[in-house]
């Protein structure tokens, strides 16, 4: 390769930075107008017009990469975090930035890179010890109490997590363990927080993770010791690191994996969130379930009581028949006259008897259908009382995770000017909203 010649036609000229990024592009596209360079890629990322953006590096430096769309669909492997590559393009400068980049037009696979490799050793070596097996993974408590957090107190995802859980289940208490998520003594951190709530008790389920980022800021859990913290934790562990694409050794070992932090917060919280919905889906299911009872009940008591008067009044009737009968046989072999008109007396007779009798006993059966409707209504009022335990238990559980009962007990909720609740000292001269049990009223802090 021969010497890039940066001399000047005349030394004394000034330039603009526009026309000094444009000589110095002349000069690159000269210099390097196709050229392999060789290294490992790192920070993909495929915008959304389909160009690609990438960095290859080398223990000593790196390079900025682009590929756009048109070359990006030639290639013969996608860019993919930690693959050691042979990048073929020209060298330009970016002139918005004042970056010199590859525009890369292929790309060849060498093998995989460093960390992808150290991956993929420890992936294997920790599943053939069964750390990976779902028979050891643990379901997830349906209604956790307290969730423990073990990441930044800095980043995006502990915003994430505090505000998806706070408005889910607004009654479980959050406890965050502040560890750095990559860098020196990262790794060292994030077992200390696992430690912490596994052995401290505290925790219902920890939830572990981090934002998005590249396969090197994402390497704190992929250490061994990571893993095995969470494979040792007696809590249940939720592994929340990076983007769904994103894939670590602690999604493999955790007893849940989720795509993202804020993902993680709704899973753990899915049966608190549906709480709600399921009690007034119980209550009308019980509702309608008693209503049904009671009008099967009432359907069943009627049909027995009127039967009965029906039958009696009919045995009634077939008697008198049958002793009218008796009586027409006999009027007809004695004195007719004298015979009938005793016949008539005696069926008035019958029939006054027969208007007592027939009244009495829908008197006695209307009694009797009115004590069963009672000893029904009582029934359904014992079942209806039996399951009001339960109605109270589930009514008390939602009043109890009802934030501003703390109020009561003398604490306040202050707010910043954003309307978020404050957890640390505002700087001075800071307009806040303070709410008590009995309204709101507004401050300076000093």
């Amino acid at each position: 390769m021969g010497q890039l010649n940066l001399s000047w036609d005349n030394p004394q000229r000034t330039y603009s930075v526009s026309d000094f990024t444009d000589r110095v592009t002349q000069l690159l596209l000269n210099e390097f107008p196709d050229v392999w360079i060789s290294g490992e890629i790192s920070g993909v990322r495929q915008a959304a017009s389909g160009h690609w953006y990438f960095t290859l590096k080398d223990e000593n430096a790196q390079l900025k990469c682009a590929c756009f769309k048109m070359s990006a669909l030639r290639l013969r492997v996608k860019p993919t975090e930690g693959m050691a590559v042979l990048a073929r393009g020209r060298v330009e400068v970016y002139a918005a930035r004042g970056e010199y980049q590859l525009i890369v037009d292929a790309l060849e696979p060498r093998g995989l890179g460093a960390l992808q490799a150290a991956f993929e050793a420890l992936k294997k070596k920790l599943a053939r010890e069964g750390l990976f097996d779902p028979a050891r993974r643990r379901p997830l408590p349906d209604y956790p109490q307290r969730i423990g957090i073990v990441t930044s107190p800095t980043g995006a995802a502990i915003q994430d997590l505090i505000n998806i859980l706070s408005r889910r289940a607004p009654g479980v208490a959050i406890r965050l363990y502040p560890a750095l998520v990559q860098g020196e003594g990262s790794t060292e951190q994030v077992c200390r927080g696992i430690d912490y709530f596994a052995d401290s008790g505290w925790a219902d389920v920890i939830i572990v993770g981090r934002g998005g980022g590249s396969l090197e800021d994402l390497w704190t859990f992929n250490e061994e010791a990571v893993a095995r913290a969470i494979a040792a934790s007696a809590v249940p562990v939720v592994s929340a690191v990076g983007h769904e694409t994103d894939f670590t050794i602690a999604d493999f070992v955790a007893d849940l994996r989720a795509p993202t932090p804020s993902a993680a917060a709704e899973i753990v919280t899915q049966q608190w969130a549906a709480l709600p919905e399921r009690l007034r889906r119980d209550t009308i299911r019980l509702e309608r379930g008693m209503g049904q009872v009671l009008t099967r009940a009432g359907e069943r008591l009627n049909r027995q009581a009127v039967g009965r008067a029906r039958l009696m009044i009919q045995l009634r009737l077939n008697r008198l028949e049958q002793r009218m009968d008796d009586l027409d046989s006999r009027l007809r072999r004695g004195d007719l006259r004298l015979r009938l008109q005793n016949a008539r007396a005696r069926l008035e007779q019958f029939e006054n008897r027969a208007a007592v009798v027939i009244k009495m006993e829908l008197t006695d059966a209307s009694s009797r259908l009115e004590a069963v409707r009672t000893q029904s209504v009582m029934a359904m009022r014992e079942l209806m009382a039996g399951q009001r335990p339960r109605l109270d238990r589930l009514s008390a559980g939602l009043t109890q995770m009802n934030p501003l009962r703390v109020l009561d007990r003398g604490y306040a909720i202050v707010q910043g000017p954003a309307g978020v609740a404050l957890k640390t000292v505002p700087p001075a001269g800071t307009a806040l909203k303070v709410r008590v049990a009995g309204g709101e009223f507004t401050a300076n802090s000093d």
